[in-house]
């Protein structure tokens, strides 16, 4: 196996640097950092490699370390993967400056470079191509075990708010990912419950290449969404179909779709700074 001086760099350099790109960052990270909130935590885009890496390594300490995922990475201690060059990476700090939380994004122009959405490998998207030209993809949403609190995902959902405005964008899709330790029952059971109650219109939904056999599962258990996904769904983001498997995080991933013009009026209040009748 070949070894690198610096973990990761191969991979983030797949692509040139965009000038454009970096100085939208730069404009964006000015409006981010006046989102500190009162437990001081501050927002920014990642800029430069090293601060990717620090990203890379607080989603390997809580996908592999933590949950157990089973990870194909070029450099072991690194969550790396082929579409992570091609993505902005939103970062959390607290007021030591360590890293607390983390979103990666894959905005249109670099989905079409990369040849794709992240979602793509999991689910067929072909109902959705209306949607791609003002679509964004969230991905590798992680927080440090010890800031789950709900203040940094607040802080996340800020931060990405001002960069869906910034880019003229409308909709967002990514998956959330439920535990299938149990063997999937919890996860089938909460299908079940969801189904009825926030599933999107069916021109909207995904089909997952690699379905999580529901039939074969329990789906009469207690089930309430995890804190992340319950939060998706406030917010007004709908499921998009029955989950996918992914047997390397062992985990049922929900599709998910939330337009702007469907966010809760709270949350565009709060994150976007429009009324409800705007």
């Amino acid at each position: 196996m070949q070894e690198h001086d610096e973990p990761g760099l191969m991979a983030l350099a797949l692509h040139e640097p965009n000038l454009t790109r970096l100085g939208a960052m730069r404009r964006a990270n000015t409006e981010a950092a006046a989102a500190a909130d009162s437990n001081g935590l501050s927002i920014a885009w990642a800029r430069h490699p090293h601060q990717v890496l620090e990203a890379q390594r607080l989603r390997w300490k809580v996908f592999a370390e933590e949950l157990g995922a089973r990870i194909n990475t070029p450099t072991p201690g690194y969550d790396i993967d082929l579409f992570d060059p091609y993505c902005d990476h939103l970062l959390v700090r607290n007021a030591e400056g360590l890293l607390v939380g983390t979103y990666r994004v894959l905005p249109p122009h670099q989905a079409k470079r990369v040849g794709g959405l992240y979602s793509e490998t999991e689910f067929d998207l072909t109902r959705l191509v209306h949607l791609r030209p003002r679509l964004l993809e969230l991905g590798r949403s992680c927080v440090h075990r010890d800031y789950r609190s709900g203040a940094v995902i607040m802080a996340l959902w800020a931060g990405l708010a001002d960069y869906m405005q910034r880019n003229k964008l409308d909709a967002m899709i990514g998956c959330a990912s439920v535990s299938m330790r149990d063997g999937g029952h919890y996860a089938a059971s909460l299908w079940a419950k969801l189904r009825k109650t926030h599933l999107a219109p069916v021109e909207d939904h995904m089909q997952p290449r690699l379905p999580l056999p529901v039939e074969s599962l329990r789906q009469d258990l207690p089930a309430e969404a995890p804190p992340l996904l319950k939060g998706y769904l406030r917010v007004g983001a709908r499921i998009c179909g029955a989950p996918a498997w992914d047997p390397d995080f062992n985990t049922a991933d929900f599709p998910l779709l939330m337009r702007l013009a469907d966010v809760n009026s709270r949350y565009a209040r709060h994150f976007l700074n429009i009324s409800a009748t705007a």
